[in-house]
């Protein structure tokens, strides 16, 4: 199954400037590794070996999979991705 994925300008670079991408898998993971199998490179961008890096923001639909299952987030068809970065500043 294909889910959207939506990209942020920082990671653009390593999806072709593609702002959206199709990911196929039934978990938050899946995703992520299908992804880095398709783009190089952009994996590491959003996990490491403690899950989701702190400075990306992982939401599936409008809820961010940190208050759900993490990385274990079960997704399905019609599901939307979005990988935002965090902000910070003083």
């Amino acid at each position: 199954m294909s889910i959207v994925v939506r990209i942020p300008t920082q990671l653009r670079t390593l999806t072709q400037n593609q702002e959206e991408v199709t990911a196929s898998g039934d978990t938050v993971r899946a995703l992520v590794d299908d992804l880095g199998g398709r783009f190089p490179g952009l994996r590491e961008r959003i996990v490491d070996d403690k899950g989701i890096r702190r400075f990306i923001n992982v939401f599936l639909n409008d809820e961010d999979v940190r208050f759900l299952d993490k990385l274990d987030t079960a997704v399905k068809a019609g599901d939307v991705v979005s990988l935002i970065p965090a902000v910070a500043g003083g």
